[in-house]
């Protein structure tokens, strides 16, 4: 099922950033995700809820290209024609994600190199792009280190000497730096205290905003879906049971599955 619910000003940018048509993947009998379909605008943040197992991480991998799906296509405008990023080679397929677009992982220690400094882990992203001025990106990632709330003698300590709030914000650095067109997040402010999810919640708000990034977001939080999204999908099973516009999928869920997770919500 495909919802076409573009963003107010999708009048300037026509076409969609990404078209996903019938993603579909299979572990042996088990769905992880089956015949997803939708559009994202650039600017706009997309919400992926469910329960544990609901398919929603794995449906973000076949989406960033981890993952190859069993069935369906990812089509990605991020200039001139659209690119099928399944048809394209590995090599390929590896620049756009270390350029066009980036993953924030749930557990920082998969999107830092943990052997490198934080200046490092910036930098390297830099270089990805085509940069070769060694002061331009020292400078550079010292105003994003500065940006996401590290202090700037923090600049050559290691991931390791981090703090795990400390190590998503250096990895949110690490992955905007680029200036990329789509960013992923999965589970963004899982396994962190409540205090410190707040506090980098209000900073990914910012950082969206005022960078007009398009965004898909998985997380099993209700609360950092109506803070961050535009739009929502629900998935139960492997599924997509509803979707829409975030303020009414919640305030107005119509899948018996959605009232369930809004109940449960509303009822702590």
């Amino acid at each position: 099922m495909t919802v076409h619910v573009p963003p107010p000003d999708a009048t300037l940018d026509p076409d969609p950033l990404l078209s996903v048509a019938g993603i579909s993947r299979f572990y042996g009998e088990r769905i992880g995700c089956a015949d997803v379909s939708f559009e994202l605008w650039p600017g706009e943040v997309l919400g992926i809820v469910g329960e544990s197992g609901s398919g929603k991480s794995t449906l973000l991998r076949c989406l960033a290209g981890i993952d190859k799906p069993d069935a369906g296509e990812v089509l990605f405008r991020g200039s001139g024609e659209p690119l099928d990023i399944y048809s394209v080679s590995e090599q390929e397929r590896r620049r756009l994600m270390r350029t066009a677009w980036g993953i924030v992982h749930q557990n920082p220690r998969d999107g830092l190199r943990m052997d490198v400094s934080a200046g490092g882990n910036v930098g390297e992203r830099l270089m990805d792009r085509g940069d070769r001025h060694y002061g331009k990106i020292r400078d550079t990632a010292l105003d994003w280190l500065t940006r996401v709330e590290i202090a700037e003698n923090r600049i050559d300590d290691r991931p390791r000497q981090f703090s795990g709030g400390m190590q998503q914000r250096l990895q949110i650095a690490r992955v905007l730096v680029s200036e990329p067109k789509l960013v992923f997040m999965d589970e963004p402010t899982g396994g962190l205290d409540v205090s410190v999810q707040a506090r980098l919640l209000d900073l990914l708000r910012v950082l969206v905003r005022d960078l007009g990034l398009a965004a898909i977001i998985v997380t099993h939080d209700l609360a950092v879906a109506r803070l961050l999204t535009d739009r929502l999908m629900v998935m139960k099973d492997g599924h997509v049971v509803e979707q829409g516009l975030t303020d009414q999928v919640l305030d107005d869920p119509h899948h018996a599955y959605t009232q369930l997770l809004t109940s449960a919500v509303l009822s702590v």
